[in-house]
């Protein structure tokens, strides 16, 4: 069996040698052919048939990528048909101008994200790039056929391509041309120097109201707070409290008039702004809570039906005065202790926030709700829902950012990974509003500052209520009862100080009732009115 395979072997080779000896024959013959014809020497004769040989094949290889390319219905670039041309000019798809200048950095970038294709480019006459303080800026239009949104949608991959993080772009659409796009590189991560906090000017001439500084040292913020309200979450010790004191702050000086509920679930958060506060309450007691949204909600449906009543008698709507009720801690207010009555209580709060959010802003009620705890369940998600403005700090996965920025956030443009933040950048946050995010981080004032604008808002206030019309009934019997210092009034007391003269108990009661509106509860002292009662009637209908 080896002798065969052996003897295979050497036949093999054999046959091989004899058809190498008969190819270099007819080699030399076809060389002496040619040498004999165009009387050549020997070395003239190899070297001239050698390169047309070598012509004739890369001659065949163009032609067979050629047809392969048509065949497969690719377009060839004219480029590749111009053998002379500069390997950085290509030939712009979109006309049938002569060959332009490519921008090289711009165009690969934006090539390999996909935002553009490859026979695409972005050209160097149209592009614009700019040295600014923080980063680079590349002011560009993109091909025919593509818009700002095909690099918003894919900022992160183009971030990649710039060898920096999401977090260190910032892009800007143009008003007047829909491929016009302005990014920003940074040449440094975020925020990593603070920005000076605003001066009044600054804040009064904002086009709404500033919640602090974006990357670029801007001022960024929403336009209103009517028909809105804010949702803010992020983990402890992330600068949350100050950074809702900022928004504060500039509420006071750029909102114009507006009434406040404070709920400061932290105990000494927003002490700040006590004196201005409609109602200021310190405590974490979901009941505190649970009376605050029940006296907003009576609000909300008097001034309903206010609403009601003017479309009924077709008159104008009503103008109401701004409300902004803002909770610290608001997660504290929903938990329960796993009791049956606990349960049943926090089942109530959150229908009734819900119905707070939800139903008031048409009526000029928004809310502003923090917590520290963006777990699923720290706030339900029918409440969470509702909010049209969120903000998220630094929290520890991209799932907890969803409970703050919504469960659909990550499928928005150009999304930011609160996740990504640095931690040690306190008041660093995710703003989500009008379905743009921006990365701000918010104002730190001085004590000094905050207290100023505090107490000039006060004093507006107090003068204000100097200057109004004369006060109705229920007014006067608030005042009354603040300046004897007392939490509760008989009827008999009460109602000659209104002007009531009737003698007759029952007579006088049923007058009193009648002027103020509200009727008189028992107490063990005697019927008569409370001063928390008499306050939330007044607030009722205003």
């Amino acid at each position: 069996m080896g002798k065969n395979k052996n003897a295979q072997v050497s036949d093999d080779m054999a046959g091989q040698a004899a058809g190498a000896i008969g190819g270099l024959a007819v080699v030399f013959g076809i060389l002496a052919a040619i040498k004999d014809k165009l009387g050549l020497s020997w070395p003239t004769t190899v070297l001239l048939t050698a390169g047309t040989l070598v012509a004739l094949g890369y001659g065949a290889w163009r032609l067979r990528a050629a047809i392969v390319r048509l065949v497969a219905g690719e377009k060839l670039p004219a480029a590749a048909l111009k053998q002379e041309a500069a390997a950085s000019v290509l030939v712009d798809p979109q006309t049938d101008a002569e060959p332009v200048p490519a921008h090289p950095e711009l165009t690969a970038a934006l090539t390999t994200a996909g935002v553009i294709s490859r026979e695409q480019v972005i050209r160097a006459d149209e592009v614009t790039v700019t040295d600014v303080p923080t980063g680079t800026l590349y002011d560009f239009l993109v091909p025919k056929g593509r818009t700002y949104e095909d690099v918003e949608k894919r900022l992160g991959t183009v971030a990649g391509m710039f060898g920096v993080t999401r977090l260190h772009l910032t892009m800007e659409r143009s008003r007047d041309n829909e491929r016009r796009v302005k990014l920003l590189k940074l040449h440094e991560p975020p925020f990593t120097h603070p920005f000076p906090a605003p001066t009044r000017q600054e804040i009064e001439t904002f086009p709404g109201v500033p919640f602090g500084h974006d990357v670029t040292g801007r001022l960024a913020g929403v336009p209103t707070f009517d028909k809105a309200s804010l949702l803010v979450a992020g983990m402890t010790q992330m600068g949350k409290t100050t950074l809702v004191n900022g928004i504060i702050t500039c509420l006071l000086i750029a909102y114009g008039e507006f009434e406040m509920y404070l709920l400061d679930g932290k105990f000494c958060g927003l002490t700040k702004f006590e004196k201005k506060a409609v109602r200021y309450e310190s405590s974490d007691d979901p009941a505190v809570f649970e009376d605050m949204v029940d006296e907003l909600n009576r609000r909300s449906d008097n001034r309903y039906a206010k609403i009601k009543e003017a479309i009924q008698n077709r008159q104008p709507a009503p103008k109401f005065t701004p409300v902004i009720f803002i909770v610290d801690e608001a997660a504290d207010f929903f938990a329960h202790d796993e009791s049956k009555e606990g349960k049943e209580q926090a089942r109530r709060i959150a229908e009734k926030t819900r119905s707070l959010v939800a139903k008031s802003l048409e009526s000029g009620i928004s809310s502003v709700l923090m917590t520290q705890r963006p777990s699923t369940n720290a706030i339900p998600v029918m409440v969470r829902d509702q909010f049209l403005y969120r903000m998220c700090l630094y929290v520890a996965s991209a799932g907890t950012a969803k409970v703050a920025l919504g469960d659909t956030y990550f499928d928005t443009v150009a999304p930011i990974n609160p996740a990504l933040l640095d931690p040690d950048i306190k008041g660093q946050a995710v703003l989500f509003a009008n379905g743009r995010s921006t990365l701000i981080r918010g104002f730190n004032f001085e004590d000094q500052f905050i207290w100023s604008i505090v107490d000039e808002a006060t004093v507006k206030q107090q003068e204000e209520a100097i200057s109004a019309p004369s006060k109705t009934p229920i007014e006067h019997a608030i005042e009354i009862l603040r300046n004897d210092g007392v939490d509760f009034m008989l009827t008999a007391d009460l109602a000659p100080a209104l002007g009531i003269t009737e003698s007759d108990p029952a007579e006088r009661g049923k007058q009193l009732s009648a002027l103020l509106g509200i009727n008189s509860g028992r107490t063990a002292q005697g019927r008569g009115y409370k001063l928390d009662d008499l306050i939330a009637a007044a607030r009722s209908s205003s």
